[in-house]
């Protein structure tokens, strides 16, 4: 049984019920006491915050970005859900039921500890958006058997797996460049097009942001495998949209700063160099 096979298997049947009174459980238990490291203040209820998506097999990523992605999406064959309370409280059930089977001798330790890490790095991210005391009551009204596990909608497969954003009010359409590709050559799937703005307002703080360790396709890269802006493919220059300006630029982050009266500031991370709120882990095959 693979541990994707293992993580969406349904309690019904002969499973005992998982005790989620206690919070402690050793297998939600983090490494660390204290709340994984943020960008900044975060807004639950903003949809220019930061969400997490994380799939069964606890594969998880993270976007600043989430009006443009739907609740569950499909990313090379493996659905992942955006992750709110509730969804915690299931995977964490799940976590409980894969104790279950290492203790039973149908999972070893080295696997088990690949996911107890991957969970750790969830179960920090949930303490330090939702809070302990929400997540504590998400895990005690949790009902497993009829909680929907994310599932990929076969029939929607040929639409684009990522939502596009709801109002286009908020990211007006601006003129395409049809001629810019970044890189030229080489097998893309799929190439966004990009306003002359968006490349203008890259091109003004390239030469800071390359020295800082940046490299050119992480700001001007515009052709991925997925369609945009599903994976790491796609550069800086996509996601500033007309009515944005580019904030602060550091090794780490360069911010994205809305329109007035609000400006929202979003961070566009390289995935290049380490993040200290990130622990990389690959996912299972």
């Amino acid at each position: 049984m693979s541990l994707l096979e293992l993580m969406m298997q349904q309690t019904a049947g002969g499973s005992a019920p998982v005790d989620t009174s206690n919070p402690s459980v050793d297998v939600s238990k983090p490494e660390t006491s204290e709340p994984a490291e943020r960008n900044g203040p975060q807004e639950t209820a903003d949809s220019d915050g930061t969400a997490l998506y994380a799939a069964t097999n606890l594969d998880s990523w993270e976007t600043d970005k989430p009006r443009y992605f739907a609740r569950d999406v499909g990313m090379d064959g493996i659905c992942y859900r955006r992750l709110d309370p509730e969804y915690y409280a299931w995977l964490r059930h799940k976590m409980a039921l894969a104790k279950k089977a290492l203790e039973a001798g149908r999972l070893d330790s080295a696997a088990f500890d690949g996911l107890r890490t991957r969970f750790n790095d969830i179960h920090a991210w949930a303490v330090a958006r939702f809070g302990e005391n929400e997540l504590l009551a998400a895990v005690r009204s949790l009902d497993p058997k009829a909680y929907p596990p994310p599932a990929i909608d076969q029939a929607a497969q040929s639409r684009p797996a990522c939502a596009a954003p709801v109002s286009p009010v908020a990211c007006p359409p601006a003129p395409d460049i049809e001629q810019y590709l970044y890189p030229k050559d080489g097998e893309w799937r799929f190439t966004e097009k990009i306003p002359q703005s968006a490349i203008d307002k890259v091109d003004a703080i390239r030469d800071q942001a390359l020295s800082l360790g940046w490299s050119e396709a992480r700001l001007y890269q515009n052709r991925g495998r997925f369609r945009f802006p599903c994976g790491e493919d796609y550069g800086l220059v996509c996601f500033v949209d007309a009515n944005e300006r580019i904030g602060q630029v550091t090794r780490q982050y360069i911010e994205i700063v809305g329109p007035p009266p609000r400006e929202n500031r979003l961070r566009f991370h390289n995935p290049d160099v380490d993040q200290p709120w990130l622990k990389r882990t690959n996912p299972e095959t």
